[in-house]
């Protein structure tokens, strides 16, 4: 017999409620763009995959339109500027990495690390979502296995070649992905998402990704680790 998990009581209307939101709202909308625009600059570097990664990107404005409407639902106007400075890191990352070309790097901010860190918020949301929200995150996390699925095929039909740079990438970008967690902690416990479940959940997410590429339990736990120097 399934146990059934009690949520707790949240007022989606109060003004504490909506001003955390208004962060965390404007970063689901925010990485869905970058994900949209991520997709589109990959598939100019990879031509033989443009019909796919254009397909990936359209997925992802449609979910930055689902996410702008669960705003609008709770009478959320968000805080895009924040938003922005918040992804900062890992955007100018991937800007640098394709003006020198590095797919493998591009692949690795964009399929492993910026789509583990949308399922994992997702999954912890979704309990807690008012339920229109839900609805809209339980069809957004579907679309995302995809995505992380692309990264993960490709990586893996490349990895001999990709692993020095894909263990490179994790050790400049896993540290931001801390940052991020560490800095969104506060508006994600108002929303009653705890930051220990983001953290596990997509350390799991990153960690079987990395498994499937073709890493080995004692790499991935080398690469995991490389988070922690911003913990």
């Amino acid at each position: 017999m399934q146990q059934i998990t009690e949520q707790p009581e949240i007022d989606f209307r109060s003004e504490k409620y909506k001003d955390a939101y208004s962060r965390i709202n404007a970063i689901v909308i925010e990485g869905e763009q970058e994900a949209y625009d991520n997709y589109i600059q990959l598939a100019q570097m990879l031509p033989e995959h443009q019909e796919q990664l254009i397909r990936l990107s359209k997925m992802e404005s449609r979910h930055k339109k689902g996410f702008e409407a669960c705003g609008r639902n709770l009478q959320v106007v968000p805080d895009l500027q924040f938003a922005k400075e918040f992804f900062l890191g890992l955007h100018s990352n991937f800007q640098k990495a394709a003006a020198e070309g590095k797919v493998v790097t591009c692949l690795l901010i964009q399929s492993l690390i910026i789509e583990c860190f949308a399922i994992a918020a997702y999954n912890i949301y979704i309990p807690v979502a008012d339920d229109f929200a839900r609805k809209i995150t339980e069809g957004v996390v579907k679309d995302e296995y995809s995505h992380l699925n692309f990264g993960e095929v490709w990586l893996k039909e490349n990895f001999v070649e990709a692993k020095t740079e894909l263990e490179e990438a994790n050790r400049q970008n896993l540290p931001i992905v801390w940052k991020m967690l560490n800095q969104v902690a506060d508006d994600a416990q108002i929303l009653a998402m705890e930051k220990d479940a983001l953290v596990e959940d997509f350390m799991i997410q990153y960690g079987e990704a990395l498994s499937n590429i073709g890493f080995s339990t004692r790499d991935i736990m080398r690469l995991s680790a490389y988070g922690l120097t911003a913990a």
